[in-house]
């Protein structure tokens, strides 16, 4: 099959479109012919090994998985012989904890994948799965949001702030966003109450204080956040600068305990409760991924050096396959979906 391999850590330049061997489903896997896979900030941490704790967990001096992507979505093609929730021929989103997905198959666990909504394209799927269970479980698990709070998401407008914008909402929070001006109405349109350009006004001097602030994007000291927030309120930390990453999680534990407002950060771990509960809301409506552009597999470095740019509308993704696999000897199914992109 045909792959992107990271053979060495190092810029977008260093990754190879190459022939590799293709996987196959361990007893509690699934193998998916992926249609469409999700770019993310973890695709060029580990490509640049960045920050360098990513050499302790995934090789000191190259990847061990060489194969970048996490998110993805396509149709099942084999099932391992415990797999209990899916069949040959199912349409499905999900991601690998390993990786992977920048291919044109995947093994994968099956409790990290979910039937793909009928409403929704495999272009839009893809874009799903990391970010918006960052956005859902910082909101909900670590902020313990609560309907008629004020929450404000500093860097609203990329992958994971687009969906805490939309997400907050649905669970009946008055939200505020905070991104650049060109990026103002877009995250309008997702429903933000209020939107701040953090060029022309800094939320933590304003003296308006909120419930719940959660880090995507920006730097600022973490007294600052703690300023912002209400007696009681949580800032919940999750991607964000190196240097962010490790005063929170040095001092923010200590700084907790000297006030009743908490600060905290987590890292994301996919499972099928959180896509279910986020493909209830795709098939409502509440919640639509914003696609700032989509790119063949071979184009993923472009697409990588796109993300770590910061100039990205919500989510790139990367379309693999346009049509769908062969489920029974001599039919292939029409391929049905188109690309998502916001204008």
């Amino acid at each position: 099959m045909k792959a992107i391999v990271c053979p060495s850590y190092g810029s977008p330049d260093i990754l190879e479109f190459q022939d590799v061997t293709k996987p196959s489903p361990k007893d509690n896997e699934v193998l998916v012919k992926i249609h469409a896979a999700g770019v993310n900030a973890g695709d060029w941490h580990l490509m640049r090994a960045d920050p360098f704790l990513i050499r302790l967990m995934f090789g000191f001096t190259k990847p061990k998985q060489p194969i970048l992507g996490g998110d993805f979505a396509g149709q099942v093609t084999a099932v391992g012989k415990n797999v209990s929730q899916f069949k040959v021929g199912d349409e499905v989103f999900g991601a690998s904890s390993k990786f992977g997905a920048f291919a044109e198959y995947v093994a994968v666990s099956e409790n990290t994948i979910v039937s793909k909504p009928t409403n929704m394209t495999f272009e839009q799927v893809a874009a799903v799965p990391t970010a918006a269970v960052t956005a859902l479980q910082g909101l909900r698990d670590h902020g313990k949001i609560k309907a008629g709070q004020k929450v404000l998401i500093n860097g609203a407008s990329g992958g994971v702030g687009s969906f805490a914008v939309q997400i907050a909402k649905a669970l009946g929070a008055e939200v505020t966003g905070v991104c650049s001006s060109g990026k103002m109405n877009m995250v309008r349109s997702l429903g933000a109450d209020h939107v701040i350009d953090y060029k022309k006004e800094d939320f933590t001097k304003t003296g308006k204080q909120y419930d719940l602030i959660l880090g995507v994007g920006g730097y600022h000291p973490l007294s600052a956040y703690k300023r912002a927030l209400k007696p009681n309120g949580i800032y919940v930390m999750t991607g964000g600068k190196t240097k962010q990453m490790f005063e929170t999680m040095s001092l923010g534990s200590l700084l907790s305990m000297t006030s009743s407002k908490k600060i905290t950060n987590f890292i994301v771990k996919i499972n099928n409760q959180d896509l279910l509960f986020l493909t209830e809301l795709l098939e409502q409506g509440k919640l639509s991924p914003v696609i700032d552009k989509s790119y063949p597999l071979t184009d993923v470095p472009k697409a990588i050096a796109k993300l770590e740019s910061g100039k990205v509308k919500g989510k790139l993704v990367i379309k693999v396959a346009s049509k769908t696999v062969e489920v029974q000897p001599g039919q292939i199914a029409e391929d049905t979906y188109r690309p998502h992109v916001s204008a």
